[in-house]
């Protein structure tokens, strides 16, 4: 019981000393809310840092499933390939692309 009463004592010279020095001017609050307007202020920007953070990190999250989508594209694409080195190392034709232009051997004159 002594406990109890030790701890409701200290917060009530807590709360006691805060209502002095708000009323003297110490610690100022301008809309009377019990807030001292620092901490209100600080706040207001941990909020408009967190919205920055949270948009970036939401543009972030947008690129990265653009580059899995490019990356399962790719990882599809080297499946079909991987087959035709499999036919090239067996002596096979060249199944790929064609090259758009040959260049044509120099002749000796």
């Amino acid at each position: 019981m002594s406990t109890l009463l030790i701890i409701l004592g200290v917060i009530g010279v807590a709360v006691a000393t805060y209502l002095v020095l708000l009323y003297t001017g110490k610690i100022k609050d301008s809309d009377g809310d019990f807030i001292p307007d620092v901490v209100e202020d600080t706040v207001e920007d941990i909020k408009e840092d967190v919205a920055e953070v949270k948009s970036e990190v939401k543009r972030r999250v947008k690129r990265v499933k653009e580059e899995l989508k490019d990356v399962k594209a790719a990882g599809k694409n080297l499946a079909k390939q991987s087959k035709d080195v499999v036919e090239a190392a067996k002596g096979g034709n060249r199944k790929g692309r064609k090259p758009s232009n040959r260049k044509r051997k120099a002749t000796k004159k």
